[in-house]
């Protein structure tokens, strides 16, 4: 009776698989519809078939001093909460920071650059336009913003939850309301925009219990408005991973910040801490005492991104690993704070602390740099044996199409129909060597297909391929 059973569910499975294949779909799933820009294999989203291929997470690389210290050059960088802006007008860089008055309470240090990398001398200290507890974090509404008074943003936290100020040009800042905006009771804050669906998002830390854990943690919340003003009920967006080796014991986030969009994603950087962990091996955290646990703490950081703008993957490996090495400058805590695209590079600010969570605050905090080739977050990597990536059905729009991969080996792309036959004038492109926009030099027109269901099809060896971008 067992075995007929498998034999029927095998045939059933079998003219399911055929159906799609034949059909083009994915069990009736509609084509998925792309706009220009990059689409990225950071997750499975798009991937419809794989074999031979290993998801690895790229760390950037870091610089090996930072460029904002703490309390050594006047620059006094006091927490791991910053924005970074590259003024669209005058192509220079921009840092607004947190300078220490006192443990509770902050003001805005702010630095330019004109090449993000080396930080013009001293820095300035802005007026407060409100008592701030800790947070920087400052969006730029543009040169078209209809009311170019308030064309800057800051968040920050003090009282009893996150509080907003505006400013015509991110130096001279006003309350945007006297009150918090949105509630909370944790003091760790970060506000951002959305442009897919054109919304503001900010990012706010709860204290709270949970069933997976004891005690109160800092668990990230998320809410949206359109108006700055008006936000949503702020909901969880993440927890401990209870199930993950990495995660185990007392895992806890400061937050999420750092969120861009990049295509149709939504991509952020976790802070995650372990309060119960020394950077350097010593004694565990039931072994030390009070003050001894002031000096423990470690900190990294993970990629998390979206697709919605309301939920969100993340990863459990590090993006941005603390410094193994002790005594340097990060070596504690590599927490990201800020994402900068710039041509073909990513900027990635973050914080560093050399020993643990609550040492030396006024002088062991302080900004680094780290990089990595646009959009190089995650890359489906073949080895020796070749791999094969064979997207879901897509509708592109595009008049091009460039692939961001780094071959040492080879790799190969072509275009095929639900049936996996090849489209004529778009079979295989060899592309070989380290770019993030290799052009593909297909012999038919992408515009033929517009409309038509179409799979992207790669075969690499010795290659990592990270995604593609139309224009």
């Amino acid at each position: 009776m067992r075995a007929g059973y498998v034999y029927a569910l095998t045939v059933l499975m079998f003219g399911v698989c055929l159906a799609r294949e034949c059909s083009g779909g994915q069990g009736g799933q509609a084509p998925i519809q792309l706009s220009p820009g990059p689409h990225l294999f950071i997750d499975d989203y798009l991937i419809g078939e794989q074999s031979f291929l290993s998801r690895t997470v790229n760390q950037p690389e870091k610089l090996p001093v930072p460029v904002v210290t703490g309390g050594r050059d006047g620059d006094e960088n006091f927490q791991p909460y910053l924005s970074v802006i590259r003024d669209p007008q005058t192509g220079r860089f921009r840092m607004w920071y947190d300078i220490p008055e006192n443990v509770h309470q902050s003001h805005i240090g702010y630095l330019e650059s004109e090449d993000g990398v080396h930080w013009i001398r001293p820095h300035r200290v802005l007026p407060d336009p409100h008592e701030i507890r800790f947070g920087c974090s400052v969006l730029d509404r543009g040169a078209d913003f209809p009311d170019p008074t308030c064309r800057y943003v800051l968040a920050f936290y003090h009282g009893d939850g996150t509080m907003l100020a505006t400013s015509p040009d991110g130096l001279r800042w006003s309350m945007l309301a006297d009150t918090s905006v949105i509630k909370h009771n944790h003091d760790i804050t970060s506000l951002h925009w959305d442009p897919i669906r054109k919304q503001y998002l900010a990012i706010i830390s709860v204290l709270m219990e949970g069933k997976h854990w004891q005690g109160r943690r800092r668990i990230p919340h998320q809410s949206v408005s359109k108006d700055l003003i008006h936000w949503e009920k702020p909901w969880v967006i993440m927890t401990p991973k209870i199930g993950a080796p990495i995660e185990r014991g007392e895992t806890e986030f400061y937050a999420m910040s750092g969120v861009i969009a990049r295509g149709e994603l939504l991509i952020g950087l976790v802070k995650i801490l372990r309060d119960d962990l020394n950077a350097t091996p010593g004694k565990t955290a039931q072994e030390m005492g009070d003050l001894e646990r002031k000096a423990a703490g470690l900190g990294y950081t993970v990629l998390a991104w979206s697709r919605d703008g309301r939920t969100w993957q993340r990863d459990h490996e590090p993006f941005i690993p603390n410094n193994p090495v002790p005594g340097t400058w990060d070596h504690a805590m590599a927490w990201g704070d800020e994402q900068l695209v710039v041509g073909d590079t990513t900027l990635i600010y973050y914080g560093g602390y050399a020993r643990g969570h609550k040492v030396a605050r006024f002088t062991e905090r302080q900004i680094g740099l780290a990089r990595m080739p646009r959009d190089r977050y995650v890359a489906r990597e073949a080895d020796l044996n070749p791999g094969r990536l064979l997207t879901k059905p897509l509708l592109l729009k595009g008049k091009a199409l460039t692939v961001n991969a780094l071959v040492v080996g080879w790799l190969r792309v072509r275009l095929v129909d639900g049936k996996g036959n090849e489209i004529p004038g778009f079979g295989w492109v060899e592309i070989r060597g380290d770019r993030v926009d290799h052009p593909v030099a297909w012999q038919g027109d992408l515009a033929k297909v517009h409309g038509r269901p179409v799979r992207l099809e790669f075969e690499l060896q010795d290659a990592q391929l990270f995604g593609f971008d139309l224009h």
